[in-house]
């Protein structure tokens, strides 16, 4: 008969403990033969060591630029000329459900130029984005389910207008976790505070919490600014190692007395990643490191920074980065259209069109898929007055979830390409429509995933990104 070495922790459980634990364990047993093997380690799965997707990716890793409040697509990528035509006019239609009151055809103030060998229409908006137009996929028929702002937010990045469920970038982590594991596999740079709905937009909802995405503020110029006590004044790094030792000998014996506790161990694991930041962090985020080319090219301001950024993330392994615009002053133009879209896309549109240069030049491109969305777009009808809303200067939009533009480039998506179209005033998808699940599906397909198995199995549940909705669209791939 064998012996076992005395654990003086299994002297002091008490009946409810021992119950716990061999029944639970015997349940587990039965759970993982029903699962199968790749399931149940599926199941647990709760670290960022590299894994596979389930064929092969043309992405492997994804950006997204987040224009958020609602960036117009009449004004930027989906040039519509019966705006013009019916100016000051009453449009000839009377399905226009708006959120809000809305009147007269407003026509864009922006002119729009055909760009590329693709003769891509972008608007004087985006000029330097559109100097990529040729890699560039623009998807005009893309359609939500509200017009409203919190649960568009959501159902953009979490898949749910609603419920609490994980965002995208939480789903791409815990699927291909991340080839630094000095640095966050899911970053979230949003200048000057949060969003609507806040860190809900990159929460990990009931995945491991080692998945959320990690807020950097980039309001901050300095590195000790932009990440919160990145490095210690009082204590070197080898006594900060014995430390963190001795703490995770004490955090280890106190969850094995609680079974497999998901917030305990990314309490852990979020211990040791601070510790390993503290080079790595500093060096990433240091952005005089760079030639003055280089910072000259992406511009000044914060936009450029964290675009710059970005890009010094993506060369280190970080596996997915969301850069929010406009988090402070929205896109959310329902008075003085022209005045606010111009000056938000005066501190955007040189950085992102750096941004894809920048990437194409170091071959990065190729493997890298780049987003760029609003939670929805605004109507072709100018907005009257709202109290509380507008001022009532008749020259801005109102929400529009009916239709609205998006492009992707790099990842395997088809450059040059234009994807669906809204009528002929900009109001509605009516050609190839897109749904957010749709594009969710999509993603997933170029990262290498299945959206229909690639599931976490939560409250009796498999739960998974697209919900159970969701096509891919394969036309917008290469």
């Amino acid at each position: 008969m064998s012996h076992h070495e005395l654990d003086i922790n299994n002297c002091f459980l008490n009946r409810r403990d021992f119950l716990q634990r061999s029944g639970m364990g015997f349940g587990a047993l039965g759970l993982a033969g029903m699962l199968g093997a790749d399931s149940a380690v599926a199941a647990t799965r709760n670290s960022m060591i590299p894994a596979q997707p389930h064929f092969a990716p043309t992405a492997k890793r994804v950006v997204h630029i987040f224009l958020n409040g609602g960036c117009s697509h009449v004004d930027t990528f989906d040039p519509k000329p019966a705006l013009t035509q019916y100016a000051g006019q009453k449009l000839p239609v009377d399905n226009l459900a708006t959120e809000r009151p809305t009147g007269s055809a407003l026509a864009s103030p922006f002119k729009f130029r055909e760009y590329g060998e693709c003769r891509m229409p972008v608007s004087d908006l985006f000029q330097n984005v559109a100097q990529s137009a040729d890699d560039l996929c623009v998807i005009r028929s893309m359609h939500a389910d509200v017009p409203n702002h919190e649960p568009s937010l959501l159902l953009m990045n979490c898949g749910d207008a609603r419920l609490i469920r994980p965002s995208m970038g939480s789903w791409v982590t815990y699927g291909l976790g991340t080839e630094n594991q000095n640095l966050p596999g899911f970053i979230v740079m949003c200048p000057g505070g949060y969003p609507i709905q806040e860190s809900q937009n990159w929460q990990s909802g009931f995945l491991p919490g080692a998945f959320q995405g990690t807020h950097i503020d980039t309001q901050h110029e300095e590195v000790e600014k932009l990440i919160e006590n990145i490095e210690n004044k009082y204590t070197g790094r080898k006594s900060q190692r014995k430390q963190l030792d001795l703490l995770h000998e004490l955090n280890l014996r106190h969850q094995a007395a609680r079974s497999d506790d998901a917030e305990l161990e990314s309490r852990i694991q979020s211990f040791e990643l601070a510790y390993r930041m503290q080079m790595d962090a500093t060096d990433a985020f240091d952005i005089t490191k760079e030639p003055f080319y280089i910072r000259n090219m992406y511009g000044k301001g914060t936009h450029a920074r964290q675009m710059l950024i970005t890009r010094r993330l993506l060369e280190r392994g970080v596996r997915f980065v969301q850069l929010w615009h406009g988090a402070g002053q929205p896109w959310d133009s329902h008075d003085d259209l022209e005045e606010r879209h111009g000056k938000l896309a005066k501190e955007c549109d040189q950085p992102i069109g750096a941004f894809l240069k920048d990437l194409k030049q170091r071959g990065m491109l190729e493997d890298t898929l780049v987003i760029c969305s609003g939670e929805f777009g605004r109507t072709p009808t100018v907005e009257l007055p709202t109290p509380g809303v507008n001022a009532g200067k008749l020259n801005g939009r109102d929400h529009n979830h009916y239709g609205f533009t998006l492009w992707m480039a790099g990842g395997g998506v088809k450059g040059g390409h234009i994807h669906g179209a809204t009528d002929e005033f900009g109001f509605q998808a009516v050609e190839n429509k897109v749904h957010i699940h749709d594009l969710h599906a999509t993603i997933m397909k170029l990262l290498g995933f299945d959206h229909e198995k690639f599931t976490y199995r939560y409250a009796g549940r498999d739960f998974r990104l697209t919900d159970v909705h969701g096509n891919v669209v394969n036309d917008v791939i290469a």
